[in-house]
């Protein structure tokens, strides 16, 4: 999760109060300075460079166009600091002298805190430079290498310390976008789980009530019956959509023949299915929503007089001799939704219009594939 701005700045004020306590070496030098003017000037110039310092930090982390701080900092926020406490640094120069050397610290740790690392190791290596080795060497002294050691070691203290809180706001941000995938995943699947039983139930009693409006002058005993049949089913259906939302509906090759020898009949669509003693063990769960969908398709849409379901271990095939779909096959969102449900347990899907009229729909799954829809 991204921090806020607020947190980000009282991370960076706090990281910074505790580093601008080692200006007391600065300051002690300043004050002991026997020109009060020079002595005025001195400590002037430093408790300016203390609050520079302090707010770099508060500059740097407050974020700026949308960037990543911890990431990919805006120009500004880097340079605009740095350029100051640079300044701030020469201009203790003519009268601290040597001391202000340690000052070169404080822009050292600035830069590791504020650079990725890359660009920081660059920025380092010219203060290095510019502040222990290029200024002694023109006076004819050697690099200053306990300055120099001590620039090193700070930076990469204080960079070390800007990867582990770059690293755990990655962290917290992967975990951010895994809970959000997790989340519309369940989404997807429920509203792909609703759409299938709704489909499927309502097609049936659509059919159903089609069918007892007809029978109602010509045989009221059988238009009882079916508007019975109504009832129970949009019953089951409401049963199958909370059960559903709970995470909590099966669903079964053997129950969706007998739903699917119920729709078949409503419609006066001839069905040939195999026997419940046939029928395999594996993939019965992907195989059932195969069939729900196919004969949910086959009673709204085909016009069909037949339809035939043949399953074997890997393979289910729902074909009907109806009007087929007119060209290529569509994949509309109850037939895309079967397909990713096909496909996450590792089969594939195709639909196809018949040579002799009609579509066939095939579910199909490598030979010895185990893995079961739950």
């Amino acid at each position: 999760m991204r921090d806020s701005v607020a947190t980000r700045r009282r991370v960076g004020l706090i990281f910074a109060a505790v580093w601008a306590v080692y200006l007391v070496d600065p300051l002690r030098r300043a004050w002991s300075l026997d020109d009060p003017l020079e002595r005025a000037y001195s400590l002037g110039v430093i408790v300016a460079f203390g609050v520079c310092f302090v707010g770099a930090y508060w500059y740097l982390l407050r974020g700026s166009g949308g960037r990543d701080v911890w990431i990919d900092p805006h120009p500004r926020t880097v340079v605009v600091p740095l350029a100051l406490l640079c300044a701030l640094m020469a201009a203790a120069a003519p009268t601290l002298h040597s001391e202000v050397l340690g000052l070169a610290i404080f822009v050292g740790t600035f830069i590791a805190f504020a650079l990725p690392v890359p660009r920081a190791l660059v920025a380092l290596a010219v203060l290095i430079l510019a502040t222990t080795v290029v200024p002694q060497l023109l006076a004819g002294q050697p690099p200053a290498y306990a300055t120099m050691s001590s620039i090193a070691m700070s930076a990469f203290a204080v960079g070390g310390i800007r990867e582990v809180i770059r690293r755990n706001q990655q962290l917290s941000l992967a975990r951010k976008q895994l809970t959000e995938l997790a989340i519309a995943e369940e989404r997807l699947r429920v509203g792909r789980d609703v759409h299938d039983i709704l489909g499927h139930s309502l097609t049936v009693i659509t059919v159903k009530t089609e069918l007892a409006q007809r029978l109602l002058d010509v045989d009221p005993e059988r238009a009882r019956t079916e508007l019975a049949d109504v009832e129970r089913l949009a019953r089951e259906a409401l049963s199958g959509v909370r059960s559903t939302v709970g995470g909590l509906r099966e669903i079964s090759l053997e129950g969706e023949l007998a739903n699917a020898r119920t729709a078949l009949s409503a419609a006066e669509i001839e069905a040939s299915l195999p026997d419940s003693d046939e029928l395999p063990v594996r993939h019965s769960v992907v195989f059932g929503w195969v069939l729900r969908e196919a004969v949910t398709n086959v009673v709204r849409h085909s016009g069909a007089r037949h339809c035939t379901v043949r399953v074997t271990g890997a393979t289910i095939e729902i074909s009907d001799d109806g009007v087929g779909s007119g060209g290529e096959p569509h994949f509309g969102s109850g037939l895309s939704g079967l397909r990713e449900r096909v496909r996450a347990t590792g089969g594939t899907l195709t639909v196809s219009n018949r040579p002799e009229g009609g579509l066939r729909v095939l579910a199909s799954f490598p030979a010895g594939l185990t893995k079961e829809l739950e």
